[in-house]
């Protein structure tokens, strides 16, 4: 799950970066050294070239680009994004695929931090304590079940920041957070990203052909995902423009339909 805290740090030496994590997060460099040799293996050129890892520190290439997020985002943009999406999502061989472990942060784990969230809420303002109440009435309905699961390889992080423009293509660099996913799920977390929309609407979700199970879950998922960053937005954060936590409390209650 993105959030905004500082997971790492990244130090450059010509064409080698070496990312260090700073923090407890359990895990995240072993599943970004797990990411970087499946890509090279599967989609080569893609993501950062694996060079070595030790006590938590992964050494990697360093890959030409501009960051998509502050970038103004045209449709060459888009549609080169939505192809390297498409390469990460249906590299890995599904044999392979089925031993990844599954990516942090799936369901179970956002519902129980979204509850936990909520009930720590104090109230602000009626609009966003509407959210709040409206997101935890539906989320204790909500059963999504094993209806339009698609398996894929997921980088787990919807940053607009971590996918880079090099003047053709498409590349994407984090992977703290990647592993086995399913396509809507993947989606709802890239569509709900505040970098997709907080400096200008970036609709990618509507750019994949997703059957009506897959379509169905995603939009339910996509609740869940708004969920999410309203409590992560409901402290303005200086990366943000001004409001940005306003514009989605209007985004969870048009996404929850109430």
């Amino acid at each position: 799950m993105a959030d905004l805290r500082h997971t790492h740090e990244l130090a450059f030496a010509g064409d080698v970066v070496i990312k260090r994590y700073i923090d407890s997060k359990p895990g995240a460099a072993e599943r970004e050294w797990r990411a970087l040799h499946l890509l090279a293996e599967h989609a080569p050129g893609l993501a950062p070239e694996p060079i070595g890892y030790e006590d938590g520190v992964v050494t990697m290439s360093r890959i030409d680009g501009v960051p998509l997020r502050g970038l103004f985002t045209q449709a060459v943009h888009v549609s080169a994004l939505v192809e390297a999406l498409t390469e990460l999502h249906t590299a890995v061989p599904p044999d392979v695929l089925q031993i990844v472990p599954v990516r942090p942060w799936q369901r179970e784990a956002v519902v129980d931090w979204v509850r936990r969230r909520s009930a720590a809420w104090e109230p602000r303002d009626p609009a966003a304590d509407r959210a709040v109440k409206e997101g935890l009435r539906w989320l204790e309905r909500w059963s999504p079940g094993e209806s339009g699961v698609t398996p894929v390889f997921g980088a787990g992080d919807g940053n607009l920041a971590n996918f880079l423009w090099d003047g053709t293509r498409v590349r994407i660099v984090d992977f703290e957070d990647s592993g086995r996913s399913d396509l809507a799920f993947e989606l709802a977390e890239l569509a709900e990203h505040v970098s997709m929309w907080v400096d200008g609407e970036v609709e990618i979700a509507h750019r994949f052909e997703l059957n009506p199970q897959e379509e169905r879950r995603m939009r339910e998922c996509r609740k869940v995902q708004a969920l999410i960053w309203l409590f992560l937005l409901s402290h303005e954060h200086p990366r943000n423009p001004p409001g940005t936590f306003q514009r989605q409390v209007e985004r969870v209650l048009t996404t929850l339909g109430a």
